[in-house]
Formats: structure tokens, C-alpha cells, sequence
């Protein structure tokens, strides 16, 4: 895949991430960390098995990580059960079975 020469421009296949992404990046020590998906809000989740939290990221750039130690949630099926109920999901969650499963899944998209 290429990239394209101008900043914009894109080519097809392009790789640039989205900014929300990068943002979950910066915020976050695992360097690719696993999408869950977007809430109704158009706020995308991402997930850091390293630090066991979740950034947070609006589509204006507001960006929060939240360490699931620091909230009521055990795990990560329960921070995406609150989101489904406080705001809903527009794309996601991608989790289900088992969070090794979901990590593995994640390596190879």
C-alpha cells in the first residue's frame, strides 16, 4: 500500500489512520489499540490491553483515557454494557467472547 505524495490528496489504499485514532494512540501505551466501536454521540473507544483502559475520543478531539480500576467496571464487557446503555452504539462494540479472542481478532484486521 502507498501513501499518497500530497497531504490532500489520498490514494486508494491509503493506511493514514483516522485522527480519532491517533489521538487513542497518544493517549494510550498499547501502539495499535483495539476499536470497539463508536457510541451514539460519535465518540470512538478504543481499547489498551497493556493498561487495561479505555480512550475515549470525540470527534472533535476531546480525548479521555479511563483505566477501568478507576471505575465501578471490571471489565471490559461492562464498560461497553454501560456505553450501550448511556449512549448507545452507532458501529460496535467489536468485543464478544473471550478478550483474547477480541485481541487476536484486532492483530489481524
Amino acid at each position: 500500500m502507498s501513501k499518497s505524495a500530497s497531504p490532500t490528496s489520498k490514494s486508494v489504499g491509503t493506511t493514514d489512520a483516522y485522527p480519532q485514532e491517533r489521538t487513542a494512540r497518544e493517549l494510550l501505551t498499547q501502539g495499535r489499540p483495539l476499536f470497539l466501536g463508536v457510541d451514539g454521540e460519535g465518540t470512538a473507544h478504543y481499547w489498551d490491553s497493556y493498561e487495561f483502559a479505555v480512550a475515549v475520543v470525540a470527534i472533535d478531539g476531546d480525548a479521555e483515557k479511563v483505566a477501568l480500576a478507576e471505575t465501578p467496571f471490571e471489565t471490559l464487557a461492562q464498560w461497553c454494557e454501560y456505553t450501550q446503555d448511556e449512549r448507545s452504539w452507532s458501529v460496535g462494540p467489536h468485543v464478544g467472547g473471550s478478550l483474547v479472542e477480541d485481541l487476536v481478532r484486532g492483530l489481524h484486521e
